[in-house]
């Protein structure tokens, strides 16, 4: 079977029966088998995806199938699937099946799409390089040597690797935008609320939103359409309209566009991305967009900020495993105090247990004013001066990582350095609007490149149908 680049050539050789859905399935398990070296699932679930091509394959024949009929997709490993394990790669839940499925997985089904396994991801999503995770590292498909990008680096190196068609993964400050800079794929993140959080397990719950890997933008806005919408077991899902998103990607006129001075001058930008992101503004010029540098004073505040408020509540949500009522419980525990010390001590890795005791310390009475009430206050101004923009421009551009995908094991152990490599990432999240990454290019050592676009609140049309069309304009 081919590899294909959009859902449409799929779906449309099914349908005239040039391939049958079993055929593709059998593709992706195979390439899984071929590829286990690459770490990207933590579990496939190679028969039931059989069986569920095999009834969705009736359905096509019969006109009767749902539209993503033919779509077989990785979710990650911290998005609940009845009956299935999620365990968010943490030896916490190693063994835990989860009893009820997330909204998303809930629509996805709905529409026929085939789910063939969780993927791996850093550890309750912590992580910007996929190297946290219980079960190990991700590699780079272009370069296994390199990281897969974080949190969400399964998800997007299945898509990469052509192990599944496309991938969910969640973004909390950049987690599917910057693996997929890495990978060399569409990775999207909506508006806050723009898709359900109801069973995606938290780890900052004022940032997580359920994102969308995929090769391109087409497939990226019907996923959002039938993912996107109110859920009565979320309260900050958004009560606004579901636009037709795969009918809306013609983007008229041109577009005024914003990217930050600071950011193009950072002494943490690889000089490849610098001259990159300078080839892409000047080719958005000729092509007759107003691209526009501005100041933001806020670019040394967004990280800080960000890893104080997500630390804090990653500290309040991650205190539910304690080793009594569900997850892994220590075998040396002796009484109460001891088996919640010992099961948190053994349950949790490394980074995770290092943000639990940093938010903890945030969020102590001494401490609280100190830390968390500033990094709010500093987080509305923020998105004041976002918002401020955005309504001056059509998009804000920034390059989606300082860097292309670095080696393995090079800033794993300097927590600081691995925190900067979110430093374009983290301001969409930061202010809850909606942001894409696209592929732009490769670097000397032929090395993935990422160009990330942010617009206004629940704007994801004009932010897909622009994004659709510079990346058709770069094909050509």
């Amino acid at each position: 079977m081919k590899s294909y680049r959009a859902f449409l050539a799929l779906r449309s050789d099914l349908e005239n029966q040039i391939l049958t859905l079993p055929q593709v399935v059998d593709h992706y398990l195979q390439n899984i088998q071929k590829n286990n070296d690459l770490n990207a699932f933590v579990e496939v679930f190679a028969e039931e995806a059989k069986r569920e091509a095999q009834r969705i394959q009736q359905k096509i024949i019969s006109g009767k199938a749902g539209k993503l009929a033919g779509m077989v997709i990785g979710i990650k490993d911290n998005i609940c699937y009845r009956d299935h394990g999620v365990s968010a790669c943490s030896k916490m839940l190693k063994n835990y099946i989860s009893p009820y499925s997330a909204t998303v997985v809930e629509r996805l089904l709905v529409e026929d799409a085939i789910i063939i396994g969780r993927l791996n991801c850093d550890e309750f999503a912590m992580g910007a390089s996929n190297e946290s995770s219980y079960y190990g590292p991700v590699k780079n498909a272009f370069d296994r040597t390199r990281v897969s990008g974080g949190s969400s680096g399964g998800s997007a190196v299945a898509v990469q690797a052509d192990l599944c068609f496309a991938a969910l993964g969640t973004d909390t400050g950049g987690s599917v935008r910057q693996p997929a800079a890495f990978c060399g794929i569409v990775g999207l993140k909506p508006s806050y609320g723009r898709i359900s959080r109801h069973g995606i397990l938290s780890y900052a719950s004022s940032f997580d939103q359920v994102g969308t890997l995929t090769k391109s933008v087409e497939d990226a806005a019907l996923l959002l359409e039938i993912m996107a919408g109110r859920d009565q077991y979320d309260s900050t899902s958004s009560r606004l309209p579901v636009s037709p998103y795969s009918d809306m990607l013609k983007s008229k006129g041109k577009k005024k566009i914003a990217y930050f001075i600071e950011a193009l001058q950072a002494k943490s930008l690889d000089e490849e991305v610098r001259i990159s992101f300078q080839y892409h503004i000047n080719q958005l010029q000729k092509e007759g967009h107003i691209v526009e540098p501005i100041s933001f004073d806020y670019l040394d505040y967004l990280v800080p900020t960000y890893y104080i408020l997500t630390m804090a509540e990653a500290s309040s949500n991650l205190a539910r495993y304690d080793g009594i009522r569900y997850g892994y419980r220590s075998a040396h525990a002796m009484d109460l105090e001891s088996t919640y010390k010992r099961s948190r001590t053994e349950g949790f890795g490394i980074e995770v247990k290092r943000r639990i005791l940093l938010g903890t310390f945030i969020l102590s009475a001494g401490y609280y004013e100190a830390y968390y009430t500033k990094a709010q206050q500093v987080r509305r101004l923020i998105r004041n001066k976002t918002e401020h923009i955005l309504a001056h421009y059509d998009f804000i551009m920034l390059p989606t990582a300082p860097t292309p995908a670095f080696p393995l094991e090079e800033k794993s152990k300097d927590p600081v350095v691995n925190y900067l490599a979110d430093i374009f990432t983290v301001q969409a999240s930061l202010v809850g609007v909606p942001a894409i990454s696209l592929p732009a290019g490769t670097s000397k050592e032929g090395l993935p490149l990422g160009l990330q676009f942010l617009t206004k609140y629940f704007s994801e049309e004009d932010l897909l149908a622009f994004a659709k069309k510079i990346t058709n304009e770069k094909r050509e």
